[in-house]
């Protein structure tokens, strides 16, 4: 089964060039299957990018997947036009009454900041009690994990005397984990950022940490009594994301290292290889599954 999305939104042409099946409304309302409900919490500044990059993993399951785009009500982006967001997106105060099976919440540019100093703090612990009502389960990601750890938790972020820029080999830390089904003994995941989050106050929370690297710290923790996965990294990344990254920070003057383990021989003349789309699909659908699994078959039931 594919995933659900307006016929209108970019990601609809670019998942159907790639041969991941998409519907539109109309026919999706002909099939007698409930779809399940995921939502998109999207805090990143390019929109479309981000949209594509998850209705891509989301979409690659058997599953009928229906993908809602959530922003924060009072913050406007700057970064996408304001007819995009208008038509696609709703602000988080129009669907708190409503129930989903799902909820990603992206990172955001805002690492040097303290969680309290972001404009849209407060609203986003309404999300995050929110999602203990509302949500049957829920994946942050990057920055969005790092906030719902420290929420939920008080796990600190610390700030890096150099950001962490490249790709990373991971090791899996729990076989046995239903997250990482088909998972191999190691992976190579992206990372992006100038924060981490430190495995001995994570264990000091009572958390389980399922992926974990030498050089880059844990990155995949799970979250029971929460219905959460935190994932510090960035599986979702298309092959040319950290390039665009590294080449804005080139052209702005921003000091910045070759990523690392991610052009071939390290020149960043060369194309870049994508070394982790197929771990990528396996753990996004792996979550799906087990939403999948658990969730309760009327929506009305979802958190109670």
């Amino acid at each position: 089964m594919p995933i659900k999305l307006p016929s209108a939104l970019p990601a609809y042409d670019v998942l159907s060039n790639e041969g991941v099946m998409v519907l539109d409304e109309d026919t999706a309302t002909h099939q007698d299957i409930r779809p399940l409900r995921i939502a998109l919490l999207n805090l990143m500044p390019k929109k479309i990018q981000t949209e594509n990059q998850f209705a891509r993993l989301i979409g690659a399951t058997p599953l009928q997947i229906e993908l809602s785009l959530i922003r924060m009500s009072e913050h406007q982006t700057k970064n996408t036009a304001a007819a995009h967001m208008a038509e696609f997106y709703q602000p988080f105060s129009a669907v708190q009454d409503q129930k989903f099976d799902g909820l990603i919440i992206t990172g955001a540019p805002i690492e040097h900041l303290p969680f309290a100093d972001v404009t849209y703090w407060e609203e986003l612990c309404q999300v995050f009690d929110w999602t203990q009502t509302n949500v049957h389960s829920t994946f942050g990601v990057c920055w969005g994990g790092m906030a719902m750890i420290n929420y939920f938790h008080g796990v600190k972020k610390h700030m890096l005397d150099h950001k962490a820029f490249g790709c990373f080999r991971h090791v899996n830390m729990a076989p046995a984990s239903p997250y990482l089904r088909g998972f191999s003994d190691d992976c190579v995941i992206p990372v992006s950022r100038w924060t981490e989050m430190r495995q001995d106050e994570i264990d000091g929370a009572g958390l389980t940490t399922l992926i974990t690297s030498e050089e880059a710290g844990p990155a995949l923790v799970e979250d029971p009594a929460h219905r959460a996965l935190y994932i510090f990294n960035h599986f979702e990344y298309d092959s040319g994301t950290l390039k665009q990254e590294y080449d804005r920070d080139v052209a702005n003057g921003t000091p910045i290292n070759v990523p690392m383990n991610y052009y071939p021989e390290d020149d960043p003349t060369k194309d870049p290889q994508n070394r982790w789309r197929s771990h990528a699909h396996l753990l996004y659908g792996n979550w799906i599954n087990e939403i999948y699994q658990s969730t309760p078959f009327a929506l009305d039931q979802i958190g109670t």
